[in-house]
């Protein structure tokens, strides 16, 4: 990466055209090569992430270079970089102040070992679900979703919860822009029917998806809701999908008994009533 690719005149290839170069700064780069290399999930070379972003090859591999020396970035076996050790040290360091995620947790590991199956801590980046947190069932049931799994919201029972503090407009733009056909075609992409499948999971405190992002696999989230009524995380169960039919009851009830105690914690719940808001 020591030299940028040229044209056959010794200048930088062009950015895309039709856009009109402006000026960005060097930090506004590297949070770029930043975002997009945590968006696609894997490692890349300098050149591929300057025509992703639309940015001068030969500023692309100088920044590059720059995070490498600081570990921000790291280099793959391929040729290319990915996210560098130093940024999980800064991602422990928030982690520990980090109240929600801390209480959430906690509720996490009480559920889990209430319901014998593996339950996760979802957020949401954009129109992507993000696996924030996860406590393993003690079964064998395999769950190919780990910490940091980012997948479109409309895979998920939780993308049905997260857009929760969106008006209608904003909930039904976000699902048009980022919903996209999952693995087992499954998945709902059409953004009216889940804007409706959202209003009627949030008045119910509950959303229940079954065999769209994964083969077999069901998941039953609850919203963790804040006093805005927003929700920044969703608490969900993640069992084989035969099991949502033999233990639905019991399953809602822990999770949605779980999200309580983690908004009662953190103060939420007050703010909840006194707003006149009913919690599933």
């Amino acid at each position: 990466m020591s030299k940028a690719p040229t044209t056959q005149t010794g200048q930088d290839a062009p950015e895309p055209t039709g856009q009109r170069r402006s000026r960005v700064s060097g930090i506004d780069r590297a949070v770029q090569i930043l975002d997009h290399l945590q968006q696609e999930g894997r490692a890349l070379t300098a050149y591929e992430i300057a025509r992703a972003i639309g940015a001068p090859l030969s500023t692309v591999y100088a920044i590059v270079e720059d995070l490498l020396d600081k570990s921000l970035l790291a280099r793959a076996g391929d040729g290319g970089v990915w996210l560098g050790p130093r940024l999980y040290h800064y991602g422990l360091a928030y982690a520990r102040d980090l109240q929600v995620i801390n209480v959430a947790t906690h509720e996490m590991h009480v559920l889990s070992r209430e319901v014998g199956e593996t339950v996760q801590i979802c957020g949401r980046d954009g129109g992507m679900m993000v696996v924030e947190a996860m406590a393993e069932g003690p079964g064998h049931f395999i769950i190919t979703s780990r910490v940091g799994t980012r997948v479109p919201l409309n895979w998920t029972a939780s993308g049905r919860l997260l857009v929760a503090g969106l008006d209608e407009t904003g909930r039904s733009a976000l699902f048009r822009k980022s919903a996209k056909a999952s693995p087992t075609g499954r998945a709902v992409t059409d953004p009216a029917t889940l804007l409706a499948q959202s209003r009627d999971a949030l008045a119910a405190g509950v959303s229940i998806q079954a065999g769209e992002s994964d083969y077999a696999v069901a998941c039953i989230a609850a919203p963790v809701l804040d006093e805005t009524g927003a929700c920044p995380i969703t608490v969900s169960i993640v069992v084989p999908e035969f099991r949502v039919n033999e233990e639905h009851a019991s399953f809602v009830e822990a999770v949605k008994n779980a999200a309580r105690r983690i908004e009662e914690k953190l103060g939420w719940r007050i703010g909840h009533f006194s707003a006149g808001r009913k919690i599933g």
